[in-house]
């Protein structure tokens, strides 16, 4: 499939906080969709935003006013975050999805869809430009989005204002894959950024309807992925003895989507502080797996 054929979703969060499991609440989400023409151009007069503001249920910080101007005022009587989830959802399901740190919007986007009965929907692929930029500008010091959009001469007025980063995200992806030559199968493409996409079809992982990515299975079957990270980390390196010859239970092409999944899921944090163990205290940074899990290590490719 080749992803151009796709909408492109860049999307962004603004929040009370950077801890959505000690109650912090997205105060403004926006969507931008693109579309490229039959010659990968973008088609500038066919670009979608959509924001939503959301009444947190909490004063907002004076930090979060002073970097983006959202105010108690601003969001006094805007609706529950509730009033427009499955329309959030519906927006994120179907196309490429791209974001600038995309664990943090991940994290916090779940918590508030979990409040309204509804899970990630596990779009076809998640791109993070955080992670292209580290990968493609090694030699840079810095990668947040006004640095990397600056670097490629994509404009970037009003940051940390959820349209503008979204869609400064947006350009910013279709920049560099059209520097870096990105290859136009979306599989290959997800590769090419280490990003996540749906799970091999047959394979031990599989969509619920609701979007849910579950066991089909073994010990957890039934059971959501992200639940045990330990088990699918034992998928990629399970072994099983055929013929008197120790081989992988599962194929490469399981191998290396839990292997891009860890990285983006569970292996991309590190913990702020060595004295707690909760979600809470790790922070999103870069982090390599074992080589067998990283590609380029012995088994292909370029550590991220």
């Amino acid at each position: 499939m080749d992803w151009a054929r796709l909408p492109l979703v860049a999307f962004d969060t603004e929040t009370t906080g950077l801890t959505p499991w000690r109650g912090d609440r997205v105060i403004e989400f926006s969507a931008v969709r693109f579309e490229l023409d039959a010659h990968g151009a973008l088609q500038e007069d066919r670009i979608e935003r959509r924001t939503f503001r959301f009444h947190p249920g909490v004063s907002v910080p004076r930090e979060v006013v002073r970097q983006t101007g959202i105010t108690d005022d601003d969001v006094a009587g805007a609706p529950k975050f509730e009033a427009h989830a499955r329309e959030i959802r519906d927006l994120l399901a179907d196309g490429v999805t791209i974001a600038h740190n995309y664990p943090f919007d991940l994290a916090m986007l779940t918590m508030e869809l979990g409040r309204s009965g509804l899970c990630w929907p596990s779009p076809p692929a998640e791109i993070d430009t955080l992670v292209l930029s580290r990968r493609l500008h090694r030699e840079a010091s810095h990668h947040g989005l006004s640095e990397v959009a600056a670097r490629l001469g994509v404009r970037l007025e009003e940051a940390h204002r959820a349209e503008k980063d979204a869609e400064a995200c947006g350009r910013v992806f279709l920049a560099l894959a059209r520097h870096h030559h990105a290859p136009a199968d979306l599989d290959a493409l997800i590769e090419w950024a280490d990003g996540v996409g749906r799970p091999p079809v047959g394979g031990p992982i599989a969509a619920e309807p609701s979007g849910r990515l579950v066991f089909t299975e073994g010990p957890h079957a039934g059971e959501p992925v992200e639940h045990h990270p330990d088990h699918l980390a034992w998928l990629a390196i399970a072994r099983t003895r055929i013929q008197g010859v120790w081989q992988h239970r599962y194929p490469e092409s399981v191998r290396r989507w839990v292997g891009r999944w860890l990285r983006n899921r569970a292996a991309g944090h590190a913990m702020q502080s060595g004295r707690s163990f909760g979600p809470e205290d790790w922070t999103p940074v870069s982090c390599a797996l074992p080589d067998r899990l990283v590609p380029g290590g012995p088994a292909g490719g370029g550590a991220p």
